[in-house]
């Protein structure tokens, strides 16, 4: 019997399998790196907000320190959103009559809040505490960078759960001195790795597979 097909029609057929799982793979490849982009993740994108509040400014220049704002912090899930008469503190006096912050004197007039954006959300199904990671040891610019350098404020980390995982993996690499928590320039010394080991114990940090365990952030 005659071969009906021509010799190069076996090579043919062995570049487009191959092809097709080249391409297959690095379908997968590209659609698992576009999850992890600013694009998906929103970070490094300042929000637009009711008053364009600067933490440069008021950590940065000013010395604010968080808990002045953020007064829940150290006890409690949430951080906080500042009431406006937390902001009222200092604008009776500074700036008291200037266009631009005429919608935090109707806040504090009429006691409607005013309607921040939010910059840092996490899903419903996830579950994170602010006062055990300060507790713990975890400093604020760990995980929301440094706001004292931010004009508007932006996240500058994915928030993924492979993000919070890796920290979750070895947490020394992250632990501070508990009064360097609320220190914004802080920055890990060359030993931070046996220090980290050495405050893992103070701080009494779980074991790696408590940490782990998918109910310590999925309640």
């Amino acid at each position: 019997m005659s071969q009906i097909f021509h010799r190069s029609t076996n090579t043919l057929a062995r570049v487009t399998i191959f092809g097709a799982l080249f391409i297959v793979v690095g379908s997968l490849f590209a659609i698992n790196e576009f999850t992890r982009s600013d694009y998906i993740t929103h970070a490094f994108v300042a929000r637009e907000q009711p008053v364009q509040f600067s933490h440069k400014h008021h950590v940065g220049d000013v010395g604010l320190d968080c808990r002045y704002c953020h007064t829940s912090v150290e006890k409690s899930a949430s951080a906080g959103i500042p009431p406006t008469r937390i902001c009222m503190n200092c604008h009776t006096q500074i700036w008291k009559d200037s266009p631009y912050l005429e919608p935090v004197r109707a806040s504090y007039r009429t006691g409607k809040p005013i309607h921040w954006t939010r910059v840092h959300h996490l899903p419903d199904f996830v579950y994170f505490n602010h006062s055990i990671h300060v507790a713990k040891g975890v400093g604020c610019s760990t995980c929301h960078g440094r706001v004292d350098q931010m004009p508007l404020m932006m996240q500058v980390n994915s928030l993924q759960m492979e993000w919070c995982l890796d920290c979750h993996r070895n947490p020394e690499r992250a632990l501070r001195p508990k009064n360097e928590i609320f220190n914004t320039t802080w920055t890990a010394p060359s030993d931070q790795e046996e220090r980290g080991k050495r405050l893992a114990k103070e701080y009494n940090i779980q074991a790696r597979a408590v940490l782990e365990s998918c109910s310590t952030c999925h309640r």
